[in-house]
């Protein structure tokens, strides 16, 4: 894949580890698209990046989907890229329920549901393109799940799953599929100060991009990168250790 020249489309990238990527793409002659839910983090990232392209979306809903679908099509037909990025992050025990299902059932929303719609809605699009490609962000905690976080790392390893179906199916089109599995990054993903503890932002997107410009289908970087290899008896200890911090 050539990641310079295209019209890339990146949900969730106002912030975090999508603006990262989208500040890397722009850096390569790409023409950059970021949605987000929150118009003021958009005008803050565009501040930022002037050369962005901005679109208030919350892809939890079925019907902004469907419209952001057809105003790329209106506004940017060039689009040959979609980075499935946004997510969201709860952490919650399950005995200690205070919420309604609508809150919980957000993240199965965001994490999983947008995704596979969104790939579904503009594989016909994709498809009408020279060269194209999919990128679905899962996690590090797809293959080592982190039992605070039950929904996020179940949606992630569904997530992974379909990927890996996604391009089974793809194999003979012009649409290449990627997925990428970040470890714990400093972002601001579950809550502002969660994640200090994880990799620096800005040497994670180097490292993915290194991954992708050597073609490299599943990408990890650091701890994502050795769970994504580990035999079953390696990811049981792994998740042993883990989880004994945050009991």
């Amino acid at each position: 894949m050539n990641w310079s020249g295209n019209t890339i489309l990146i949900t969730g990238g106002s912030s975090g580890i999508g603006l990262a990527f989208a500040e890397r793409f722009l850096k390569r002659g790409n023409t950059v698209i970021v949605c987000g839910r929150s118009e003021e983090k958009l005008s803050q990232a565009k501040e930022k990046f002037p050369e962005l392209h901005t679109r208030v979306c919350d892809v939890s809903v079925e019907s902004d989907r469907v419209s952001l679908l057809e105003w790329v099509k209106s506004s940017y037909p060039e689009v040959n890229i979609l980075v499935n990025n946004a997510g969201i992050q709860q952490r919650f025990n399950l005995l200690e329920q205070t919420k309604d299902w609508s809150y919980y059932n957000q993240e199965i929303k965001a994490n999983f549901e947008a995704p596979i719609h969104l790939t579904m809605l503009f594989l016909n699009h994709l498809a009408e393109k020279e060269k194209a490609g999919i990128l679905n962000v899962t996690s590090g905690l797809a293959f080592t799940p982190m039992a605070i976080a039950p929904i996020y790392c179940a949606t992630k390893a569904a997530l992974h799953s379909f990927t890996i179906s996604l391009r089974h199916q793809l194999s003979k089109t012009n649409i290449e599929v990627f997925e990428i599995a970040p470890p714990a990054v400093n972002t601001d993903l579950g809550g502002p100060g969660l994640h200090t503890f994880g990799e620096p932002l800005d040497e994670f997107a180097d490292g993915i991009f290194e991954g992708l410009d050597s073609n490299q289908q599943e990408i990890g970087y650091g701890r994502s990168a050795k769970a994504m290899k580990m035999s079953r008896e390696e990811i049981d200890q792994a998740v042993e250790q883990m989880n004994k911090q945050f009991q």
